[in-house]
């Protein structure tokens, strides 16, 4: 059975559901997952794994530090065998070419930094947890959103992720694994 690394970073928590939901799509889909968050000290190396997907969320155009650090540190690894990135991210909800444009260079330049060339990569929108932000937080993202025309009632949370989407993009991706078996050892 096929192994997979599901590597993630999350600042408010949705991207942890989303890497939770991935492990849970490659499981339906036959594939064996280990999901980690925040790659810093003890965890999984991504050779012990046939494959090797990255979430991170975007927060002020870049991603956490942590998971870039990682990917930097893996991206060799990482390269020769089949990687998946999911960024997430609002922006992507937002139809005004210009913002689309500015989603794409943030994805671009974090690959291009890291020097990884993932297999497949997946943008999913995010979501908006009002209840779950401090007053500022809640404050400063009910202004961006009024302005990009979302969801302002800061009573409730949205969620976005399409998750249909989703499970295609890993039934794809387990479909593109390969198990690479163990070299046998000569018996004497």
């Amino acid at each position: 059975m096929a192994r997979v690394l599901i590597v993630y970073e999350t600042t408010d928590g949705h991207t942890a559901k989303v890497a939770g939901r991935m492990g849970q799509m490659l499981t339906a889909a036959g594939v064996a997952s280990t999901t980690v968050v925040h790659p810093k000290g003890s965890f999984p190396w991504p050779d012990d794994y046939d494959a090797v997907i990255v979430a991170a969320s975007v927060h002020g155009g870049k991603f956490q530090r942590n998971v870039c650090r990682w990917v930097q540190a893996c991206a060799d690894r990482l390269n020769a065998k089949p990687s998946a990135f999911v960024p997430v991210c609002l922006g992507v909800l937002q139809r005004d070419p210009t913002v689309q444009h500015e989603v794409r260079r943030i994805v671009d330049r974090f690959l291009q930094g890291s020097d990884w060339r993932p297999s497949a990569t997946l943008t999913v929108a995010g979501a908006l947890p009002y209840t779950h932000y401090n007053w500022l937080k809640r404050w400063m993202m009910r202004r961006i959103v009024a302005k990009a025309g979302g969801d302002t009632d800061t009573s409730r949370d949205y969620e976005y992720t399409d998750w249909e989407a989703l499970r295609t993009f890993c039934e794809q991706f387990a479909k593109s694994i390969t198990v690479v078996d163990p070299p046998v050892a000569a018996s004497a």
